[in-house]
């Protein structure tokens, strides 16, 4: 819920923030969250600047640059498409690992699976008709924050996992970075108006506590609880929510091929992860 409301956030952020304002304050607000909870648990920051190092550029894949881009996308396209796009970060993920980290062979049903996925991002965008009123570089640039959460996973897995962090640990640690690298941004142009209406005043404040904060440490505590396969299955509630609050509370309008595209995305994502099996695909575990 609170990861499917963030699109809806940036979107209400917007009315008094630049898209630097929405992601310095969604870090800031969630560093400050992630500060009180470390201590309140008494855990302390890791001391390696190695790990800090990596955690620098976590937060510049996962926090800085995404948060900035989607804000940038969200003044031109509906936070409903912004949700939907947001969707395709298993795929993305999984291009990642095979091009770039080489961690493995691709298997025929990841293939497929991405396949697939390609298709439901083209059906999204009704690419057979241009793309309507949404500019081309605010869809660059919700693809470009969604290859970013790509390229972070295997990342954290490869450079810092190994050092056995605290999740309270390394959550605080990387978006606090995130919020420092942000703040001279901020600085120099993170207001867009003075005008504080309470409504975006509230959603920038559950987008950073909640969505940039809490939301970390509920995730990890899944993870450790669950594991990735049920942890990694917010990715098919999230376009849902982001959906149902754009139409319910902004009155956003949504094309019959936005939500069709995202089943179709949620489908690929769902064969690359080996969650649906067809006999024609080769076995794997």
């Amino acid at each position: 819920m609170v990861w499917g409301c963030s699109f809806i956030f940036i979107k209400l952020g917007l009315e008094f923030l630049t898209p630097v304002g929405v992601a310095f304050g969604r870090t800031a607000l969630g560093a400050l969250a992630l500060v009180v909870i470390s201590k309140s648990r008494k855990i302390s920051l890791p001391t390696d600047k190695r790990i800090w190092a990596h955690l620098w550029v976590v937060a510049m894949l996962l926090n800085v640059v995404p948060g900035v881009l989607f804000a940038i996308a969200e003044t031109h396209v509906t936070s409903i498409l912004a949700g939907i796009i947001n969707a395709v970060t298993p795929l993305m993920t999984l291009s990642v690992m095979m091009i770039v980290f080489r961690e493995e062979k691709a298997k025929s049903y990841q293939v497929a699976g991405l396949a697939i996925g390609f298709i439901g991002v083209l059906t999204v965008l009704g690419a057979w008709q241009g793309l309507g009123s949404n500019p081309v570089s605010a869809i660059l640039a919700l693809l470009l924050a969604v290859l970013c959460y790509g390229f972070s996973f295997p990342y954290s897995r490869k450079f810092v996992l190994p050092y056995k962090l605290k999740p309270e640990a390394a959550a605080t640690t990387q978006v606090s970075l995130a919020a420092a690298t942000l703040l001279p941004f901020y600085l120099i142009d993170g207001i867009a108006r003075d005008y504080y209406r309470p409504g975006p005043v509230f959603a920038m404040i559950a987008l950073g506590v909640f969505g940039t904060g809490f939301a970390y440490i509920w995730n990890f505590q899944i993870l450790a609880a669950a594991g990735s396969a049920i942890a990694s299955s917010v990715t098919y509630v999230t376009p849902v929510v982001a959906v149902a609050v754009g139409v319910l509370f902004l009155g956003e309008s949504v094309t019959w091929y936005e939500p069709l595209g995202g089943v179709i995305v949620l489908l690929g994502a769902a064969i690359s992860q080996g969650r649906i099996r067809f006999n024609r695909f080769e076995k794997h575990p």
